[in-house]
This record gives structure tokens, sequence and C-alpha cells, in this order.
């Protein structure tokens, strides 16, 4: 465990893509395989479920530190993440042992795994012998977070297999697809995971996603439209569909297994041939007519599916690129040999659930540019520009793909509760409310977390510790004095907000140091960019 907070402190101590590189590819180079393993599934969102609850978790950390529970509390809501108030308190109120155990992080990991199912007086002495034997904050800070199943950190799956490359000397591309699909490190060793025969076990695996840059210069800066494949950015969720050896999978781009939430694609895993993989979108349509992601909410989260969701939120998977074919690997082949091979697929299956996402045809980019504004008309969010002679390439590259999406719907608003973020902003007020006029009263009708500098986080901060009007645990209502630009993707008609609407992706595009907050927008506004846009 000692390497691994090692690791976690070298990553969150820089923003240096090299630095961060550089521990990883030392890590690799010097940890024991079963720990290795277990970093990679770490790193890529396989973390321990949870163990034991943030309640009894606070209240064993009162009981241990001998503190009375509201001061355990107040603490939390200082620090704003539950694991650093627990480590800091520990190295506050405790010594500890002058000889330590010095176990690996799969040893932790495993006690986790055996408790699941123990009694809570088991889980107790796991989670007490732990906090003894740890020594430092981030040891402790990391055992907190896999207990709680909460470990996340903020490095890109990019970089770890750029770092495994350099060990292992494979091609990156190699690695970030023998670490995708499903497998379980309890079970499979370092070795298993990376070599071919591992892959090649797993027919479930899918590809990683090739993702697109957002094109901000003008389209013309890339030559030719002749050069380049339109199509419509799809609002929906990225995946591929993969049949290999008559078995049938769903994944998405978050490389969750899917396939049970999706039962119309059945007739699909009948039709396509064996040995083929899809790149495209899920989308709420009825057959190629797409309507809007807000149905998509009703299905999202839901363990079974009635008929009756079904036949409100149909869904249809709309294919724009094909990855494999007969067992054969088609990623390095130019998009246009790829998509002919594609629309032969999609013919042959001939299902209303499997559509061929239509190529755009313009003869100049400013016909482009003008069709490209009637987007929300067919639910998308503009274009996806491909250049015609691209390979599928392995995350996020620059050159080939970019995805030219319609400005964001904006709404000048106020700021009327804040609270404390977490990770490095665990000590600033950074999660905010915003609200519109109706009348004399404010409506709140979205949060947002995301779009100012550091300087000005500081600067909201500072205004909320002065301006705090009332205190509802964490959340503290603001004199509502500072107006922002919010933008967001989408607007929908809600039941479950007092504004009668949800927008979708909202973040903060400015704030608004010229106006003041009787020059806001009103709920009107709001509800007339619905009718213009949104749905219900």
């Amino acid at each position: 465990m000692k390497f691994f907070a090692s690791l976690v402190d070298r990553l969150m101590a820089t923003t240096k893509t090299n630095e961060k590189i550089g521990a990883l590819e030392e890590y690799f180079h010097n940890a024991s395989d079963r720990d290795k393993v277990w970093v990679i599934a770490l790193f890529t969102g396989r973390r321990p479920k949870r163990t034991i609850s943030s309640t009894l978790l606070r209240v064993w950390c009162a009981e241990y530190c001998q503190l009375p529970l509201w001061l355990v509390e107040e603490c939390y809501h200082t620090v704003g993440d539950l694991s650093e108030t627990i480590a800091l308190l520990i190295d506050a109120y405790y010594t500890p042992d002058t000889h330590p155990a010095d176990h690996s992080l799969t040893h932790y990991i495993e006690a986790f795994h055996q408790v699941e199912k123990a009694t809570e007086a088991e889980r107790k002495q796991v989670m007490l012998q732990g906090w003894k034997e740890l020594q430092t904050v981030t040891e402790r800070f990391i055992f907190n977070k896999l207990l709680s199943g909460s470990f996340r950190i903020g490095v890109s799956q990019q970089l770890m297999v750029k770092a495994l490359a350099k060990v292992t000397q494979l091609e990156p591309a190699v690695i970030a697809h023998r670490i995708s699909g499903k497998w379980d490190p309890g079970k499979i060793t370092f070795d298993e995971l990376l070599n071919d025969a591992g892959s090649l076990a797993d027919d479930s695996r899918p590809y990683p996603f090739y993702l697109a840059y957002p094109l901000e210069a003008e389209p013309e800066s890339l030559g030719s439209i002749e050069d380049w494949q339109a199509e419509w950015k799809w609002d929906g969720i990225r995946g591929q569909l993969i049949k290999r050896n008559n078995e049938f999978f769903v994944w998405s781009r978050g490389e969750e297994l899917m396939t049970d939430k999706f039962p119309e694609y059945d007739p699909i895993c009948k039709l396509l041939p064996d040995g083929t993989v899809l790149d495209g979108e899920i989308i709420v349509a009825n057959g190629n007519e797409p309507l809007p992601f807000s149905l998509m909410q009703k299905r999202i989260g839901r363990k079974n599916l009635s008929n009756k969701i079904m036949q409100e939120a149909p869904v249809s998977f709309f294919a724009y690129d094909l990855l494999e074919l007969n067992f054969e690997d088609y990623r390095s082949r130019p998009l246009a040999e790829r998509r002919l091979a594609l629309e032969q697929v999609v013919k042959l299956v001939n299902h209303e659930k499997l559509q061929l996402s239509s190529v755009v045809t313009c003869a100049t980019w400013q016909e482009l540019r003008e069709l490209r504004e009637e987007s929300r008309q067919h639910y998308a969010e503009g274009f996806m520009l491909k250049r015609k002679d691209s390979v599928y390439q392995t995350g996020r590259k620059r050159g080939d793909w970019w995805k030219w999406k319609l400005d964001p719907m904006t709404i000048d608003c106020v700021m009327i509760y804040a609270q404390k973020g977490s990770g490095r902003r665990s000590n600033l007020y950074t999660d905010y409310t915003f609200a519109v006029r109706d009348g004399d009263s404010l409506v709140p009708f979205a949060k947002a977390y995301s779009g100012l500098t550091d300087k000005e986080f500081a600067q909201v901060d500072a205004f909320v510790k002065r301006n705090a009007i009332e205190k509802f645990g964490p959340v503290r209502t603001v004199k509502p004095d500072l107006v922002f630009e919010l933008a967001f993707e989408g607007i929908a008609e809600s039941n479950r907000h007092k504004s009668g609407v949800a927008v979708r992706f909202p973040r903060i595009k400015r704030w608004r140091h010229d106006k003041k907050p009787d020059e806001i927008n009103t709920l009107d506004d709001l509800r007339q960019l619905l009718e213009l846009y949104g749905t219900n």
C-alpha cells in the first residue's frame, strides 16, 4: 500500500503529462504483478464494491478518535470529502504503531472482498485494523476510498496505456484493447490480461473508442469538403454491438456491459454475421426517426424494463463504423472502405432496429454550415467530420475526426445556493444552484460546478463565506447578487423541478460582472426555449 500511496501522491502533485507517465511507468516496473492488475482495474473504473456505508464510517471514526459525532460531521462539511476527513482526523488524534505492517494493495482489497457478506462487527474489525496499520494520510485516504467504493483518480486511461506500453513493449492500441471489456481483477494475472491468448479468450471484449476533438476553427481550414465525410452528431449513448461465436454483447463508451438493457437488439443478434463489431449510437427512435434524448431517461438506471417503457422509449442502433468483420480487425483500413463494408452489413441484417447513420452530402462548407443550423430539428447536436482516408484510432486524437457542434443555448441567471466541492476543491464553495426570475420570485432551474477559472472560484468562495444567509447541512443559501451566463445543450419539461424544466449538461459560460440581478432572464424565457427546442 505504501508503494501505491506514493504513486497517488506523485500523480496528484503534478499536472504535467510526462511526469504522470513517468510515475506510472516506474510503478509498473517495480510493483508486484497482483498489484499491477488491481491498479489497472482501479484506473479503468473497476473499483471494489462498497464494503461499509458512509454512515458507519462516520460513527466508527468518531469512536476511534474519541470525538463527538457532530464534530466529525462539521469537519466533513468543511473538508468536503468523507474519506479525506477521516484520514485527517486519524492522523491528528491517533498515535500509529511503532512497528506497522506493510501489506500490499492486493491484501487490503482481498480483505474487503472477504467481509462483503460478513457481520457488522467483522467489517468493523477489518476497518479498524487498516486504520491502525496504515501510517500516512494518503494511505488511509486510499483505504477509505476503497472501503466506500468511491476510489477515483484524475488520470486518463490513455496515460496509463502509454506507461504500460513502455514497460511491456506492446503497442498502445493493443494494450487499450486488451484491458477493455469484462474481466475480473481478482481472477486474472498480469500476463493473462496483456497477452494475446487472454484477449482472444474474451469474446465480449470491445475495442477502445475513437474520440473526436471539438472543431474550434472554421471548417474551411480543413481543406476541400470532398476529402471529408459529414454525419449528424446524434444525441444518444455511444456504443458497440459485438457478435462473436454466436454470443451478442452491447457495450457503452464507458465500458459498461448493457446487453440486458436493450432487449430490442436481440433480433439483430440473430441476423448479424458472426465475428462483427459495429460502432454507433444507441438512440431513442422510431425506426430511422430519432426521438428526444430525454426519453432515454425513462430507461437509464432501471433494473427491469416493462413493455410500457419500451413502447414509450423505443431504441434503435445507428451504426456509423465497422471495426471487425469475419473476426478480422478492420480499424487499420481507411474510413471509405469501412463505410462500404458497413453499408453491406446493415443491408444484410435488414432490421429496423439497426439503422445506417446517414452521410450528409454538401457541395460547399457554407452549405453544410447552413444545414448545421437545423441540427436540433433532427435531434442532433451538429455534425461529425471524418477524413475519408482515416483509420480508426484509439482515444482522443487530433486531425482526422472533429465534432462540429451547435453553439449551446444560454441563459443569464443568479446564484442562490452554494456547496463545497470535492477533491482539490473540497475547501472551496464550487457547486452552485442557479435561478431565473418569475415575477418577484427566484426559481431554481439548474446546478453547475464547472466553467470558472481557479481565481474566479476563489472569488466566489469568498463571496459565499461573506454572504451566506442560511445553512442546510453542507448547502449555503447566499445573497442573490452574482450573475452568471449558463450554457446547456438541451432543455425538456420536468415534473421533478420547481421551474418545470430540466436542462442538459449545464456549465458556467462566464461570470456576468456587467449585469445586475434584476437583469437576468425569466422563467418565461426558459419556457420560450422549451417551446422552440425542447421536448415534453
